[in-house]
């Protein structure tokens, strides 16, 4: 079981040396108990002390990389069974399947919807987040053409899937550098696999039907020299995954079953309900789902929900700062002041929008607070609107310098006024009554 805080401070050496970066042990401590810290920081502690808290203070399910550089994401590094008592740290690759049998022009089809499909939802482009090439001809010439083509189109992160090792090889020659994701070792061929999982330095899934198979394969495996796993408890079935899913989960937050502590593939083709494996595996702990070519509706429905479930419940979805546009306003156009919120933001867009003026938005960074929160916690002052009006050069957008800022904010006008020259006036408390203000209040 993971140490709590002051366990951890018994075992530092309470120097408070400031060399780990935190101004005291305890601090630190409080960190490593949150998953937040990193106990080789700490340069004073005995090797017993290193191997207690390195057991205790590491994530229970191993992170992964697949891909390199921009063409890669990372999985697993997860600490709790639920979202709520923490968060979940890597949201689930999601990879559309392409087979070997298909001529290039085909896959190249798929290769294209996934590297250019996108949804801009709450300011942030969602995507699909590679390709799976799956060996159905069992001809390495086949499969590694099936890869080339794959690779002339997009960069992607890639999940080969084959089960002869030779095949793999094939395929591996065409892409292994970039380490795509190897499917999959099994009893039968998991000495091949960790070979060249070791020999192209590629993460590899095992698969097995029971988790009693699945932990003595990853020992193995790990043993054999493969440098990352993950693990596919061959689930057909919604409710097999989700039994099978929900107990590797529980043995590897609990540790009772360590060498479960790995990232979760599920092929959901081959359940016959993609959809609903599709959301079955992004709720419950699937790190990597293969699924078939998906329609918009559905690819858009996917990347919501999987934002939505990966999205930190203690963090506010924020906006970056700056001036955005709503319409085509000009150098006369009113200026809104809004908070990085990104609710705050979307509302008054929205509503601006509906009212049929173009408007100017200066967004300032209030940590993701909304107005009325930020203005008591003392996130919005007039020093950092001030600053902000000159950071991003809004006196150069606009020739007037009349500002408006959210009715709740009513209490700053006076001292933004002094504070940066600005003419205020103080909107309603409301983004739906904005359309009116500008009728009765806005003078060009």
């Amino acid at each position: 079981m993971a140490l709590k805080a002051l366990d951890i401070y018994k075992l530092l050496p309470k120097k408070n040396c400031k060399e780990c970066g935190e101004p005291t042990c305890l601090t630190f401590a409080m960190k490593l108990a949150a998953g937040k810290a990193d106990i080789e920081k700490c340069p004073y502690l005995d090797e017993e002390a290193s191997r207690i808290l390195g057991a205790s203070t590491k994530p229970p399910i191993q992170r992964v990389k697949i891909g390199v550089g921009e063409r890669s994401f990372a999985v697993g590094d997860e600490f709790v069974q639920f979202r709520h008592e923490k968060t979940f740290n890597h949201q689930p690759g999601i990879l559309v399947a392409v087979s070997d049998l298909w001529p290039d022009d085909r896959i190249q089809d798929v290769v294209r919807e996934v590297r250019d499909g996108v949804l801009v939802r709450i300011g942030t482009d969602l995507r699909l987040d590679g390709i799976a090439i799956r060996c159905e001809s069992g001809s390495a010439e086949e499969f590694s053409r099936a890869v080339a083509a794959v690779e002339a189109k997009a960069d992607l992160p890639e999940v080969l899937m084959a089960a002869d090792p030779g095949v793999m090889e094939a395929g591996l020659s065409v892409c292994g550098a970039f380490r795509p994701l190897i499917y999959a070792a099994t009893d039968e061929n998991y000495q091949g696999m960790c070979a060249l999982a070791g020999k192209f330095g590629c993460p590899l899934t095992i698969r097995a039907e029971s988790l009693e198979s699945l932990a003595k394969l990853s020992a193995l495996a790990a043993k054999e020299g493969a440098p990352a796993l993950l693990i596919d408890p061959s689930a057909t079935t919604l409710s097999d995954y989700i039994k099978k899913a929900t107990a590797i989960r529980q043995n590897a937050v609990s540790k009772t079953v360590p060498d479960l502590g790995y990232p979760i593939f599920f092929d959901t083709t081959v359940t016959g309900m993609q959809d609903a494996a599709l959301a079955l595996g992004v709720d419950k702990y699937a790190s990597v789902l293969v699924c078939d070519r998906l329609s918009i509706p559905s690819r858009n429905a996917l990347l919501t929900l999987r934002q939505n479930i990966y999205t930190d419940p203690q963090k506010p979805i924020q906006m970056n700062p700056g001036i955005y546009r709503v319409g085509e306003p000009v150098r006369d156009s009113p200026v809104f002041l809004s908070v990085n919120f990104s609710l705050t933001y979307f509302t008054l867009q929205g509503y601006l929008e509906a009212s049929g003026v173009p408007c100017y938005m200066l967004v300032v960074d209030t940590e993701g607070y909304s107005v009325l929160t930020a203005v008591a916690g003392g996130k919005l002052n007039e020093t950092l609107v001030a600053e902000s009006i000159k950071k991003t050069g809004l006196e150069s957008e606009v020739d007037h310098r009349t500002l408006i800022i959210p009715g709740y904010a009513a209490p700053l006008s006076g001292k933004i006024e002094d504070e940066s020259g600005w003419k205020v006036l103080v909107g309603p408390r409301d983004a739906a009554g904005v359309a009116e203000f500008l009728e009765k209040e806005w003078k060009k």
